[in-house]
């Protein structure tokens, strides 16, 4: 049993309805977006997985050496480590549509997966993510479902790095959504609203 195996929040979807993936930001959980995910799609599974980097006891997805500074070889192995526990979980699903979301870290770590492998979700949820270095084009990207949200106050993910994510979404022919709020680092209505429609 792998590391990522030992802590997973699930919830099985009606007949037909998809499974949602979710993924933590810093310091939280698996369990932190099952309310909001039985919010805007009630019919849903769910499968959220812990990450199991510990920083200073927090919770992460893959190591860093300071804010916005990533150790880009860990994000490496653990986005390879991460697409494996999806696929496995797809191949023990068959049929059944997936969907994710992932905030902060969680939208980090999901975003990467989706520059190395953009066939795995019919739709990707990125709420505040923060990629600060320009990912190689990645055809396979076209007409894949993205939805980017953050705050234009962000101090964590600033707005310029967002936008400049959704520009290369946008140049990789993703259909893209984005959603901001004049705020900060939290989620606020307008991004739940916008991701209740992006799932639907």
């Amino acid at each position: 049993m792998s590391q990522l195996d030992k802590h997973v929040y699930q919830s099985v979807a009606v007949p037909g309805a998809p499974i949602v993936f979710a993924f933590h930001g810093t310091g939280g959980d698996e369990t932190q977006f099952s309310d909001l995910i039985a919010d805007v799609l009630p019919e849903a599974g769910i499968i959220a997985p812990r990450g199991d980097v510990s920083e200073h006891g927090a919770n992460r997805f893959f190591r860093r050496t300071g804010e916005g500074v990533y150790d880009m070889a860990d994000l490496a192995k653990r986005t390879e480590a991460m697409i494996a526990f999806v696929r496995a979980r797809q191949a023990a699903n068959p049929g059944v549509p997936f969907y994710a979301l992932g905030y902060s870290n969680g939208a980090n770590i999901l975003a990467a997966m989706s520059f190395v492998a953009p066939d795995l979700f019919e739709r990707t949820a990125l709420l505040h993510p923060l990629i600060p270095w320009t990912p190689e084009p990645v055809a396979g990207l076209k007409g894949a479902k993205v939805l980017i949200t953050g705050g234009r106050r962000d101090q964590i993910c600033p707005l310029p790095l967002t936008e400049a994510l959704a520009t290369y979404y946008r140049g990789q022919g993703a259909d893209l959504t984005v959603s901001l709020h004049d705020g900060g680092h939290e989620l606020r209505p307008n991004e739940v609203t916008a991701l209740r429609a992006f799932f639907r």
